[in-house]
């Protein structure tokens, strides 16, 4: 199995950030909803509204198994990305990630990777900055670098 590339944990890690530590209790993260209007705790893991508190090492931990996932989803649906640069490969598992398979398995972006059209797949790239059906600064930025990162 291939491991999950450290540019798509330095991706996740940057774009998501440990959220929700309050001051009183600055060791560990609670509960939020994301700009998309899901409940999500410490890097962007999904999660009950009522969820405990979780320390930097269990958010580490929830990344760690999303990323899997969503390493595993990326190459069922994109299997050409086994044999290609390593930067390719982290930023779809990233938008994976931040997106979840189903968008990935209908998107025009697969079909663009799976016909290793580099150059159209990283337009369709930067195309997916809606969250609650706006356009949102930080998903602007994001898929800018990870557009990038997949063109390197």
């Amino acid at each position: 199995m291939i491991a999950v590339p450290q540019a798509a944990i330095d991706l996740a890690k940057r774009f998501e950030g440990f959220h929700r530590v309050p001051k009183n209790d600055p060791g560990r993260a609670y509960p939020y909803v994301c700009p998309a209007g899901y409940w999500t705790i410490g890097y962007g893991h999904l999660c009950d509204p009522k969820h405990p508190p979780i320390t930097l090492e269990e958010g580490d931990a929830y990344l760690a198994r999303d990323l899997i996932v969503a390493l595993k989803a990326t190459l069922r649906y994109c299997p050409v990305l086994a044999t290609e640069p390593e930067g390719r490969l982290a930023a779809i598992v990233d938008f994976t990630f931040n997106l979840g398979a189903g968008r990935l398995q209908t998107s025009t972006l697969r079909r663009r990777i799976n016909q290793k059209d580099w150059s159209t797949a990283s337009q369709e790239l930067r195309r997916w900055v809606y969250g609650g059906g706006k356009v949102l600064p930080g998903l602007v930025t994001r898929r800018e670098v990870a557009a990038r990162l997949f063109l390197a």
